[in-house]
């Protein structure tokens, strides 16, 4: 039995998965945002109430809006600050008396479409999510690739390349500084917050990303417009993402990932900011919406996506 554990900045989602990687049981419990205790507590209580439930004892994996320091084990998390600094995994290992395993959520989310079945022979799948915020997950051959400091994926914080600052404008374009402490991160202009940011910014309005979107489908000129600038935007910042990691496929996740927009127009966008002999890998949405999460996360205590016949042709 697989649980998975998406613990979020508001809510905790669990899933148990049998041996065919089927979900067999789901349950959301509001997250102790600001007491570590009691969310040792709440994930313990979980699997202790499943592990009885089922008669067995479930592999664990957690994944959360952040990353484990390599080299203390601590986690290092914004949206859940009970558990900032602490050593989550060690600790509820003890609790629990068995091993967990914790991931980025990104990195869960990538995981999750990299073993569905139409995807699950593909070497290489980059997960992109364009939500609250802009972040990713790598998984080459059925595994995820988390790096040394446990930071791979981490394209959110990437600055915005050179050629995307000339494309807003480079003497009026926002310089918006990130939670990381740093500066002209993709994160804050590739998200969803990112694109009501711009508008507000080149438009002198706050309008949200589903407002936007409906403007620009009514054929509202600064709609347009907006929409225009964020395409090539999202085209110039992908680029440079795909020459690094040249992806086979892409998966997208994601409030804005919504917008059926994309799929037409960045395959035409891209290739001209790719090397010559590059082609624009396949861009896909996410089948697996919002349980993407809690399945990758379930997923990361089986070693590979062909561990058997039965799991495979389940993912």
């Amino acid at each position: 039995m697989y649980y998975g554990f998406d613990v979020g900045g508001t809510k905790i989602e669990f899933g148990a998965f049998n041996d065919k990687l089927e979900r067999i049981a789901t349950e959301r419990v509001t997250t102790p945002t600001h007491d570590y205790a009691l969310l040792l507590e709440t994930i313990t209580g979980l699997v202790a109430k499943y592990d009885q439930q089922f008669d067995v004892k479930g592999s664990i994996g957690l994944g959360l809006p952040g990353m484990e320091d390599a080299l203390s084990g601590t986690v290092l998390t914004v949206n859940i600050p009970a558990a900032n600094g602490k050593p989550l995994r060690t600790d509820l290992k003890e609790t629990i008396g068995r091993q967990v395993k914790i991931e980025n959520d990104a990195n869960c989310f990538a995981l999750s479409e990299a073993w569905d079945e139409e995807l699950k022979q593909t070497r290489s799948v980059l997960g992109l999510i364009l939500g609250t915020g802009f972040g990713g997950g790598f998984v080459y051959n059925g595994q995820i690739i988390s790096g040394h400091n446990h930071v791979a994926g981490e394209v959110g914080h990437m600055r915005i390349p050179v050629d995307a600052w000339f494309h807003l404008g480079a003497e009026q374009a926002p310089l918006l500084s990130c939670g990381c402490g740093k500066k002209g991160c993709m994160d804050n202009y590739l998200s969803g917050r990112g694109f009501e940011l711009l508008y507000q910014h080149y438009f002198g309005e706050q309008r949200s990303a589903v407002d936007i979107i409906h403007g620009f489908q009514q054929n509202e000129i600064s709609a347009q417009r907006h929409v225009e600038r964020f395409m090539e935007l999202l085209a110039i910042c992908f680029a440079n993402i795909f020459t690094a990691n040249d992806p086979d496929v892409v998966v997208l996740g994601g409030g804005l990932s919504n917008f059926s927009l994309i799929y037409d127009e960045l395959p035409k966008r891209i290739p001209k900011y790719l090397l010559p002999i590059a082609q624009c890998p396949r861009i896909v949405q996410a089948k697996h919406g919002d349980a993407g999460g809690v399945r990758g996360a379930a997923f990361l205590n089986i070693r590979s996506a062909s561990h058997s016949e039965s799991a495979a042709s389940a993912v």
